[in-house]
């Protein structure tokens, strides 16, 4: 079909343009028919012109307009002009011109979309998905995207510019433990041996350092086959960086710098630096969070030391095994019913609290079922140590030391939107958390795990303790907090191969795993491995925050569901047998 290229999008015509002809291309947003006179709304990526259309300059193109539905595919010529006396749409970038219409041609016809094209949409997600092609057509769904596009842009700008050079890595790899299920890809010239696609590139940047590259970073795609959640998907894209013969400040500073370059060009914020830091201890006592939240206060409080020798049984098997009483004050919830406190207690029961004690501060002193438990040299310090006023409510929960933290950090995350302490427009909150244990204990396998991956360097100091008491032993790990997310988490990396085969002896890996599993990286540290480290940023996650959205689905082209489905093209499918035979494959 013929047609004439268009001179302008629909977002660029203004007052100079007027008395200029013109032809625009793009899709019909709205159709309205006033006395006779047509007008079409021209919608494309860059904004939405008004065409009119009058029978007496041309019936032919006057009729057509009038046969045009939402969503057909259109060519329009005509002059710019300025819109009538009362008819301007501040509104819109153009909304004090229209073109006045003298030939269209409708280039594709559409059916009626199952959701209007427009950003207020009550449709659900599931039909979005189905339909994704028609849902990127929203100006709202284009605009998430073309912010992603410039985050990209910025941080290769930003990396180039700081001697980064980007390497793209392998999708088709080894098979590592890595803390997540890989997703596996059967060989079809190898049978009965598989690929595996990256979780994340982690040994091949690490192999660019021993290759003496220097300086790498890549905007790459990895896969984990775990759960899902709204900022978790099974592919998902990382900005990966890593750098030779630096320490943790250098990499930190860095990294400011191109998150300083994100809010300064996407946002107009200018950052404060260097960044708040917290040790992960010091987080995980105030905040009950490795990834606090400090948009607000409500800090928890370590009320350990007032209740050594407490008379109280539940406080004092806390003390004595090691464990933790941890305070929280909520200001001004003295008043809250014997319904509303239910509600908290049942509340922390189910994040696996044995019980919630909580405390009303009045004027004539404390009130709880809890209060003849306690002595008077208890009560005031409690009082002093959570620094309550009458009208103030006291909640304490009490366990074992990460369990409980934990649990009173997602009590404090739900009282704070109680009492509406978390502001959207509120000033970005970033800090870094640091001193991150290098093992977590898991009580059902009885054994250690790595903490972040085994790659990560112990602190010089505690190597000592890493056969005799790895629970000591903390890493030269860093995670980079935005609002309460994680955004970016790295290390120092081990780079001697006998260090490294301490790490997997820790881990539970004989010689001969490590060999079979880590084989190719320990021969490669044997040929001069510099001392080196990295960091990866969450994207899609850093994207949705720059969006402000929920979910990183918001931000994504083509994302799965919850399940893992793709609705539009209906993958994961069926394959047909003759592929399965190829491979080696027979489906029970």
């Amino acid at each position: 079909m013929y047609f004439k290229a268009r001179t302008h999008n629909c977002g660029e015509l203004r007052e100079q343009h007027i008395g200029e002809k013109v032809v625009l291309n793009g899709w019909v947003s709205t159709v309205r028919d006033l006395g006779g006179v047509m007008f079409l709304e021209i919608r494309d990526r860059y904004g939405i012109t008004q065409a009119v259309f009058e029978p007496h300059i041309n019936a032919a193109a006057h009729h057509i307009a009038k046969q045009a539905r939402s969503e057909f595919v259109v060519n329009i010529e005509g002059t710019v002009r300025r819109r009538p006396e009362g008819m301007d749409n501040p509104q819109l970038a153009t909304g004090y011109i229209d073109v006045l219409a003298d030939n269209i041609t409708v280039l594709n016809q559409a059916k009626t979309p199952p959701f209007s094209i427009k950003d207020e949409l009550d449709a659900h997600e599931d039909l979005r998905l189905k339909y994704r092609y028609l849902d990127l057509r929203r100006p709202e769904m284009q605009e998430n995207l073309i912010l992603r596009h410039k985050m990209a842009m910025l941080a290769r700008k930003f990396f180039d510019g700081h001697g980064f050079i980007e390497v793209e890595t392998p999708v088709l790899m080894k098979s590592t433990p890595e803390g997540a299920r890989d997703f596996l890809v059967p060989s079809r010239l190898h049978k009965g041996r598989f690929y595996a696609l990256p979780q994340s590139p982690q040994t091949y940047k690490q192999l660019l350092m021993v290759a003496g590259m220097d300086r790498y970073f890549q905007i790459v795609k990895c896969f984990r086959d775990e759960d899902l959640r709204a900022d978790r998907q099974l592919e998902f894209t990382q900005i990966d960086v890593e750098m030779s013969f630096v320490n943790q400040e250098d990499i930190l500073t860095i990294m400011e710098g191109l998150v300083y370059q994100f809010f300064k060009e996407i946002k107009g914020i200018d950052i404060q630096l260097p960044l708040k830091r917290l040790s992960y201890e010091e987080a995980m006592e105030k905040y009950g969070s490795d990834k606090p939240d400090l948009r607000f206060g409500l800090e928890m409080i370590s009320l350990n030391k007032i209740f050594t020798g407490s008379g109280f049984r539940v406080f004092k098997d806390a003390v004595d095994k090691s464990g933790v009483i941890t305070g929280l004050l909520a200001p001004g919830c003295g008043d809250y019913t014997r319904n509303q406190l239910d509600v908290l207690t049942d509340f922390a029961k189910k994040l696996g609290a044995g019980g919630l004690i909580w405390i009303r501060v009045k004027e004539e002193g404390l009130e709880s079922p809890t209060m003849k438990f306690f002595s008077e040299e208890e009560k005031q310090g409690m009082i002093k140590e959570l620094g309550a006023k009458p009208g103030d409510l006291i909640l304490i929960l009490t366990g074992s030391k990460t369990k409980t933290l934990t649990q009173m950090g997602t009590l404090r995350l739900e009282m704070a939107r109680r009492l509406d302490l978390i502001k959207p427009d509120a000033a970005p909150n970033l800090l870094w958390v640091l001193d991150f244990p290098l093992f977590e204990w898991d009580d059902e396998t009885q054994r250690y795990y790595a903490m972040h991956h085994p790659f990560t360097s112990p602190k010089i100091e505690d190597i000592p303790f890493m056969e005799s008491d790895p629970g000591k032993v903390h890493a030269r790990a860093y995670d980079l907090v935005l609002n309460g997310n994680e955004i970016a988490g790295g290390s120092i990396r081990i780079h001697n191969k006998e260090l490294q085969q301490q790490m997997f002896k820790a881990l539970g890996l004989t010689p001969e795993e490590a060999q079979v599993k880590f084989g190719f990286l320990m021969n490669a540290f044997e040929y001069g491995a510099p001392p080196h480290g990295g960091i990866a940023f969450g994207f899609d996650r850093l994207a949705m925050l720059m969006a402000g959205k929920q979910s990183i689905r918001e931000v994504i082209a083509f994302p799965k569901t919850a399940s893992g489905m793709s609705l539009m093209d209906e993958s994961p499918s069926d394959v047909d047998e003759h592929q399965l035979k190829e491979l080696h494959i027979k489906i029970r």
